[in-house]
């Protein structure tokens, strides 16, 4: 008499892109997850990767792997506490001082060592060191609380997107314009992930430069699907396509909505198509086996909000620091700007708080999608009542 072996659990992936303060949007998203999900439980991704901000919100559930529900409380708290000066200098001393030894530093020799930027972001660097212990991460591994994580970011060297990794089997690969590098991750990988262009300044890593994973990142899907990922659930902060743009103008676009158009490009278009590449190659594995091929089929889920997040930005506009709105206006941009790059840099409390809570209403609306993607069944907390009347039982 024949058994059939019973079927092993696939690796489920999670892809958590960049967007800078639309970041929050996701932790909202994995807050609806968790809120159907034991407290205790662990958290149902294997493979966790991230790009730019989206890399920051990875390692945190990396960290607490062993505790999906304390992770995404964590990170929660940090966005919900959000204020400007936490992620880079606001002040009107820090931020023209930081402009003003940027311009001194082309006039000499050992100023060209300096990283310029529009934005000194020290503050992000000590908020991490802060909040995130990357010796966790070690422990979950070997606790087989979480397979691996990774955290992409771009090298202005060679130009090609770099996956550092995390993890105990995962072997390095190389393809075209991309590798996955293992390493010991620290605060300068998320700080060379997160360094927006023009932005925030470069990281220098070994005997190269880096900067925000989304830029050269041609295949977002690649480093989950070679760390072992069966299927991926992508969170991601593209806005919806009936109101993407503001529409037709009878003027030029000025420097804030050009700005806006490449960020809008750099952090949301590359996984539109790696998704349609990953459907053409599914579609052609129902025709061919595995074995031939050498690849195998990937599932894949895309969350993206339901909301327009620039027209939300526009509303919180006097939550800016005086010195960014001040410096803002020489890119053109206002509190009523056709621009979305006021909703990339908008670390403040009341916006990423409206976030947060859209995150979790859109999760909440897909929840029974989102807990058959990943194979997992509704918790139901017992109420108050019944867990009053348990206990007088016992």
């Amino acid at each position: 008499m024949l058994f059939s072996q019973p079927k092993s659990p696939p690796n489920v992936g999670l892809m958590l892109t960049g967007g800078g303060a639309r970041a929050a949007y996701q932790i909202g998203v994995l807050k609806a997850i968790a809120s159907h999900l034991p407290r205790n439980q662990k958290s149902p991704f294997n493979v966790i990767s991230g790009t730019s901000a989206g890399a920051i919100n990875a390692v945190t559930l990396a960290t607490h792997a062993s505790c999906y529900h304390l992770g995404v409380k964590k990170a929660e708290w940090v966005w919900k506490n959000f204020k400007t000066n936490q992620v880079y200098v606001s002040s009107w001393y820090g931020v023209y001082s930081h402009l003003f030894k940027n311009f001194l530093s082309r006039f000499s020799k050992r100023g060209q060592d300096r990283a310029t930027s529009l934005l000194n972001n020290e503050p992000l660097k000590q908020l991490l060191k802060q909040v995130v212990n990357f010796q966790r991460i070690d422990r979950n591994i070997l606790t087989d609380h979480l397979s691996a994580i990774s955290v992409s970011a771009s090298c202005y060297s060679d130009g090609d997107s770099i996956a550092f990794f995390q993890s105990k089997d995962s072997n390095e690969w190389q393809r075209a314009k991309r590798k996955g590098i293992k390493t010991v991750l620290t605060t300068r990988h998320l700080l060379a992930s997160s360094a927006i262009p023009l932005v925030f300044p470069s990281v220098k890593i070994g005997d190269s430069y880096y900067g925000d994973g989304a830029i050269h990142q041609l295949s977002p899907l690649s480093p989950s699907i070679h760390l072992g990922a069966d299927k991926i659930l992508i969170i991601g902060v593209a806005q919806p396509s009936q109101d993407k743009y503001y529409g037709h103008s009878e003027f030029h676009p000025n420097s804030a909505a050009i700005t806006g158009h490449l960020l809008d490009t750099v952090f949301t278009d590359s996984i539109n198509s790696d998704l349609e590449r990953l459907q053409r190659i599914n579609k052609t594995l129902e025709h061919s086996s595995t074995d031939k091929t050498g690849l195998k089929k990937i599932d894949t889920l895309l969350i993206n909000p339901s909301r327009n997040f620039n027209q939300i930005a526009q509303s919180y506009y006097q939550n800016l620091p005086p010195a960014i709105r001040f410096l803002m206006r020489f890119f053109g941009v206002k509190q009523n700007s056709e621009s979305a790059l006021l909703s990339y840099i908008l670390f403040e409390k009341p916006f990423t708080e409206k976030l947060i809570q859209i995150g979790y209403e859109d999760g909440q609306e897909r929840i029974d999608e989102i807990m058959e993607f990943l194979e997992l069944e509704k918790y139901q907390r017992p109420t108050r009542k019944h867990q009053h009347n348990t206990s007088s039982v016992a």
